[in-house]
């Protein structure tokens, strides 16, 4: 028997009419099923969230800084208990979930700190003209309304939290909907939020249906949407609401460059274990996975051996089991599409070195080589535990070909060279830089997000407060100052 879950509208516990199972993308075992709001009960939660926002807005710092603060510390007390239901929901393995757990705790606790800090005004003479004598000028941030923040399944709880903690540090109402394969963890955040005093209204969790979705994205009463989640969704969003504000963190093929420096057997281990590790961590269902291996022609030999034989140790298997690295992917579907994107390069000339076999939902960790050009593996994001190599002659080539895509979310740079780091920073179509490691680092204060299809905005806490904000200016006329 598996447990029915409310959702939450307004702050409170509700049901509606239907439902939908959630399962297992390891063994399909039912983990729970999920009431689904009805249009009347979503109609509710906006009315209520454009009512609060005045309210909200004007709540004490403190107020907010200490709902935070609760969520942070819950989350932190709940941690096994969450980390296997993430693990159930979403395949990923339980020591990858408990990972999770631990970032949500910082975001909700960095939105605690910023919250306190938040909208202390700049203050900015005027009189440095003839025209300013007597005036200051004094600027604050407000909220452009409430948000409707869009959730992917890859990172069910600590992707819920960069939607719903930035918004309750500026005082945003904000409507949350999680992805339809991984409810769950989301419904957990309504949870411990429902045990804090922030007002009524100022925050509902909906696990909509996707296809009512662009209903809920038109209305005019959520100025702010926050989508994470693949390309083609986000840009239909944007589209469809060209008016509103969009910050849309989307997909990308990441590259992990390795440079004639990184050379020593020390260093090629570690870029080798590194890379290894963050092709596959969440079965490669990541943004900012490893997908591309450029290494120079000097280490190129040396580090495919190392590669290889540092992906055939991934241990894959049950995701409950701690021992586990690679788990299922989100479903047998999912699955089956990187195959086939495998098979396509494997028939259009690409070497297979290691892996390539599908069981269900699950997908060996794979490495290829000699991919051509023009196949979905070299051009799309394969979101999977798929690995490409490709040999340059040198920096000039490694950087062309990192720039040779559509996305440009993160790269990674084994160098030494601190010159060839800020040419990195300087030339590099990406958002973020990672030196000396993979490009799936991410702290989750620091400003994320990418250029090209990659998406628009940033997140990280202080960065996304930013977004769901404006500024706004007061003139303050006839002073001495």
């Amino acid at each position: 028997m598996t447990s029915t879950h409310a959702f939450w509208l307004a702050g409170r516990q509700a049901t509606g009419e239907d439902s939908f199972d959630v399962h297992s993308p390891w063994d399909g075992r039912p983990v729970g099923t999920v009431s689904v709001p009805t249009d009347e009960q979503v109609e509710e939660a906006v009315a209520a969230a454009h009512a609060v926002t005045a309210e909200f807005s004007a709540t004490p710092a403190h107020v907010r800084a200490a709902a935070l603060d609760h969520v942070s510390k819950r989350l932190a007390e709940r941690t096994e208990e969450i980390a296997q239901l993430i693990s159930a929901e979403n395949g990923k393995p339980v020591k990858w979930a408990r990972g999770e757990v631990g970032r949500a705790v910082s975001v909700f606790r960095f939105a605690a700190e910023e919250a306190r800090r938040f909208n202390g005004g700049e203050a900015q003479r005027l009189d440095t003209d003839a025209g300013g004598v007597g005036r200051l000028a004094l600027t604050r941030r407000f909220v452009k309304g409430p948000v409707l923040g869009i959730a992917p399944f890859n990172f069910p709880l600590n992707l819920c939290a960069h939607k719903v903690a930035p918004a309750i540090a500026v005082g945003a109402p904000i409507i949350l909907k999680p992805a339809p394969a991984t409810p769950l963890s989301g419904l957990i955040l309504g949870e411990l939020l429902a045990e804090t005093d922030l007002p009524a209204g100022s925050w509902s969790v909906l696990p909509v249906a996707n296809d009512k979705m662009p209903a809920l994205v038109k209305d005019e009463r959520l100025p702010v949407i926050s989508f994470t989640g693949s390309d083609t969704v986000g840009y239909a969003i944007q589209q469809s609401v060209p008016h509103k504000h969009c910050t849309l963190e989307l997909g990308g093929n990441a590259a992990a460059v390795v440079l004639d420096d990184w050379s020593s057997e020390a260093d090629l281990d570690w870029a080798a274990t590194r890379i290894a590790t963050f092709s596959n961590y969440q079965a490669g269902q990541s943004c900012i996975s490893v997908q591309r291996v450029i290494a120079d022609a000097s280490v190129y030999d040396r580090l495919v051996e190392k590669v290889v034989e540092k992906v055939q140790a991934q241990v894959t298997g049950d995701p409950s089991d701690s021992a586990t690295d690679v788990g299922p992917l989100v479903s047998e579907a999912a699955a089956q599409r990187v195959e086939s994107w495998v098979d396509e390069a494997v028939a259009g000339g690409a070497k297979l070195l290691t892996g390539g076999k599908r069981a269900g939902a699950s997908y060996e960790p794979t490495v290829l080589a000699h991919v051509p050009d023009g196949v979905k593996l070299a051009t799309e994001e394969v979101f999977g535990p798929v690995l490409t190599l490709k040999k340059v002659e040198n920096t000039d080539e490694a950087f062309a070909a990192v720039n040779d895509s559509k996305f440009g979310l993160q790269a990674g740079v084994f160098t030494r060279n601190v010159q060839t780091a800020f040419r990195a920073h300087r030339e590099l179509e990406v958002g973020g830089v990672i030196i000396g490691d993979a490009p799936s680092y991410r702290a989750d204060q620091m400003p994320y997000g990418g250029v090209k299809q990659s998406g628009v905005g940033r997140e990280g806490v202080r960065y996304a407060m930013d977004d769901y904000t404006y500024e706004r200016v007061l003139v303050l006329t006839g002073l001495d100052i």
